[in-house]
C-alpha cells in the first residue's frame, strides 16, 4: 500500500509539473505573439505617418509640376493602395509600389528648381526622409520579433504546445526585389 501511495504521489507530481510547463510554454508563446503584434503596430504607425505626409507633398508640388499630372496621380494611387493593404505580405508589396512611385516623383522633382527651393516642400521632404528611416527601424524590430516567435513555435518542446493551441507563424516584412529594397532618394 505504501508503494502504491508513493507511486500515486510521483505520478501526480509529474502531472503537475507537466501542466505547469504547458502553462508556462503557452504563456511564453502568447507573450511572443503579442510582441510581434506590437512590433507590427509600430510599423503601422510609421506607415500612417508616411501616408499622411504624401498628400501634402503632392499638393505642394502640384503648383510647380503642372505638366507631371501622371506622376502625381501615380503617387496618390500607390498611397491609396498602401492604405488599403491588409496583412504583412500585402502591405510589403503595396509599400514597395509606393516607394517606387515616390522614387519616380523625386526624379521628376529634380527638373523643378523652384520647387526644390520651396521651404514647405523641403520641410515635408525632410519629414518624409525621417519617416522612411523610422519605417526601416520598425521593420527590423518587427522581423526580429517575428523570428524569435517563429523559433519558439518550431523548436522542441514548445512546438508541441504551439501545435495543440494552433499558434501560427508570423510573416516577415520583406521586399522581394533587391532593387526595390532601396529607400527612395529624397535628397537634392
Amino acid at each position: 500500500m505504501r508503494i502504491g501511495a508513493l507511486l500515486l504521489l510521483v505520478l501526480l507530481g509529474g502531472g503537475l509539473v507537466l501542466v505547469l510547463w504547458v502553462i508556462g510554454a503557452y504563456n511564453g508563446l502568447v507573450r511572443l505573439r503579442n510582441a510581434v503584434r506590437n512590433a507590427w503596430s509600430q510599423i503601422d504607425v510609421q506607415l500612417k505617418r508616411r501616408h499622411d505626409l504624401i498628400p501634402n507633398l503632392v499638393e505642394t508640388a502640384k503648383g510647380y509640376m503642372q505638366h507631371e499630372r501622371q506622376t502625381l496621380e501615380n503617387v496618390t494611387k500607390a498611397r491609396n493602395l498602401a492604405q488599403q493593404a491588409h496583412g504583412v505580405g500585402q502591405q510589403a508589396q503595396a509599400e514597395t509600389e509606393l516607394s517606387r512611385a515616390l522614387s519616380n516623383f523625386f526624379v521628376v522633382v529634380e527638373q523643378y528648381p523652384d520647387l526644390k527651393a520651396n521651404q514647405n516642400f523641403l520641410a515635408l521632404q525632410e519629414e518624409l526622409t525621417s519617416t522612411e528611416n523610422k519605417i526601416g527601424f520598425s521593420r527590423q524590430a518587427y522581423n526580429d520579433q517575428a523570428m524569435h516567435y517563429n523559433n519558439q513555435i518550431e523548436m522542441f518542446p514548445s512546438n508541441i504546445v504551439a501545435g495543440v493551441f494552433n499558434f501560427e507563424k508570423s510573416e516577415f516584412f520583406e521586399i522581394e526585389d533587391a532593387a526595390e529594397r532601396a529607400v527612395p532618394k529624397v535628397q537634392f
